[in-house]
C-alpha cells in the first residue's frame, strides 16, 4: 500500500511544532550554556526542524506546480530565497555549511559553538521563515 506524500500544509505544520520545541529547548539551554547535554538538544532539535523547514519548501514549490527536484538543500535554499520564503540567502547557506561541519565526533569546543550559533542566529532565521511561509499559505 503506497502512502501519499504529505501535503504542504502538514508538512509547514510539523515544521511550526517542531520550532515551538526549538524555541523551548533554546529558552532552557540560555540557562545553562554550558550544559553538554543541553548543546546536543539544541543541536539535534535544530537538525530536525532544518529539515522539516527544508521538505517544507520543497512541499511548496510542488504546490506550485513547479516540480523540479532539489539537487539538495542548498538549492533549495537559493529557490527560497528567489521566491521570498526566506530573508536571509547567506544565512540560509551558513546553515547548512555549520551543520555539514559538525559532527558528533567534534571535540565539544565546537559544539559549544554551534549550539550558540543555533540559539543567537538560526533560530530567528527559522521564525522568520515561518512568518514569511504563513503569509504565502493564506
Amino acid at each position: 500500500m503506497k502512502i501519499a506524500p504529505p501535503s504542504c500544509e502538514k508538512c509547514f505544520d510539523d515544521y511550526k511544532d517542531a520550532l515551538d520545541e526549538l524555541q523551548e529547548v533554546v529558552r532552557l539551554y540560555k540557562t545553562a550554556p554550558l550544559d553538554a547535554k543541553m548543546q546536543k538538544k539544541v543541536i539535534r532539535t535544530f537538525e530536525l526542524t532544518h529539515e522539516l523547514a527544508l521538505k517544507t519548501i520543497a512541499e511548496f514549490f510542488k504546490k506550485q506546480g513547479r516540480q523540479h527536484p532539489f539537487s539538495g538543500s542548498r538549492d533549495a535554499t537559493v529557490e527560497a530565497f528567489n521566491e521570498e520564503l526566506i530573508d536571509d540567502g547567506k544565512g540560509w547557506l551558513d546553515m547548512i555549511i555549520e551543520r555539514i561541519k559538525f559532527n558528533p565526533l567534534y571535540t565539544e569546543d565546537f559544539q559549544s559553538e554551534f549550539a550558540e550559533e543555533i540559539a543567537k542566529k538560526f533560530i530567528k532565521l527559522l521564525e522568520n521563515f515561518e512568518r514569511k511561509l504563513s503569509k504565502k499559505l493564506d
